[in-house]
């Protein structure tokens, strides 16, 4: 799930026991990730350092930045953490994380001073440390989904995001021009043609990057 507009919600659609529902940074609301998983599914929210309740399992805070900073030689996280809601008891989920390329990881960064330079606010230390790391929370069970699998979970919903990116901004595929068939079909066959082209090249312009830890 990507949030396009805001507005979006985790439990917006019905949900199937059993399945996995993976969501960017907007999707990480406690009380709706709740319902998610009171109805069966599990989830797997990417996170940003300070828009969640951190907690350990006696309720105290977990500063997480002080957690990447203990895990910069391994560029990796996996622990149990706790998210506190506004009603009930917290969310009992996994804390995974991955420290990302340093050509991603500056791009990120980047990113960040241009949204507080135009936001007219000045940028944390804290802020531009986080953007090194991708930073996940799931409900799935380590002894079934190992930190490998989680990473590649998360990974094809960035593809996917990603390849409807491309589709809208790099290839600039619109509506066909005209309603003829015979104008509007050669028209989606070159963009999907571009798009295969780029495929390949998928690795220059992600910032969800592949585990270094498989065996």
């Amino acid at each position: 799930m990507t949030d396009e507009k805001g507005g979006e919600t985790l439990d917006r659609i019905p949900v199937v026991k059993g399945e996995i529902r993976i969501a960017d940074r907007a999707y990480l609301q406690p009380d709706r990730m709740a319902r998610v998983l009171e109805a069966g599914a599990d989830i797997l929210i990417r996170a940003g350092w300070n828009n969640a309740r951190w907690l350990d399992a006696e309720g105290k805070p977990v500063d997480v930045i002080a957690e990447l900073r203990k895990a910069n030689a391994s560029g990796l996280i996996d622990r149990p953490i706790w998210i506190g809601r506004k009603r009930g008891d917290p969310l009992a989920l996994r804390l995974v994380a991955i420290k990302k390329p340093p050509q991603a990881a500056e791009a990120a960064r980047r990113k960040a001073r241009q949204t507080a330079q135009k936001g007219g606010h000045t940028l944390s230390k804290a802020t531009l440390e986080a953007a090194d790391w991708v930073i996940l929370v799931t409900s799935l069970d380590n002894k079934e989904f190992a930190t490998d699998d989680v990473l590649a979970l998360y990974r094809l919903r960035w593809r996917i995001e990603l390849a409807f990116k491309r589709l809208k901004s790099i290839v600039g595929l619109r509506a066909p021009p005209g309603v003829d068939e015979r104008s509007a079909k050669p028209y989606l066959l070159a963009h999907l043609l571009m798009i295969l082209l780029l495929e390949p090249l998928i690795d220059a312009f992600e910032d969800s990057p592949r585990s270094q830890h498989a065996a």
